[in-house]
């Protein structure tokens, strides 16, 4: 997955009442904790963007709605360069789903790289 991915896939996670709700309570606790983290690292992130900062609320409520606004955003903000945002996203997911974190599901290293898409059923034009 991209980072911004791994981002937005997160934050729909946490904002899951189900997601969290299925865990234990130490693990539950430590899932509302690493969601309220990752949410105040991606709103730092598109502070200032009116349009960016309306997408992660109402994210909140509707991820499938918002999730190509809240994607751009995050984008155009430089949230793939973000490492601590995307730790904190990686965190989140590993907690709510240690089997596909385990199995590196949701990790990103793409450090130098250039032109470079991760993912399924992706069109790519580059012009160097």
């Amino acid at each position: 997955m991209d980072p911004v991915t791994v981002i937005v896939t997160a934050l729909a996670a946490g904002a899951s009442t189900g997601a969290i709700g299925a865990l234990k309570d130490d693990a539950a606790q430590a899932a509302k904790a690493a969601y309220a983290k990752l949410r105040g690292l991606a709103g730092r992130r598109v502070a200032g963007q009116p349009h960016g900062e309306l997408a992660l609320q109402e994210h909140q409520a509707a991820p499938q709605k918002w999730e190509g606004l809240l994607t751009a955003e995050l984008t155009e903000a430089g949230a793939a360069g973000d490492a601590d945002l995307v730790a904190a996203a990686e965190a989140l997911l590993a907690l709510i789903d240690p089997a596909g974190a385990r199995a590196g599901k949701y990790q990103v290293t793409l450090s130098g790289a250039q032109g470079v898409q991760v993912g399924d059923g992706n069109v790519q034009i580059n012009r160097f």
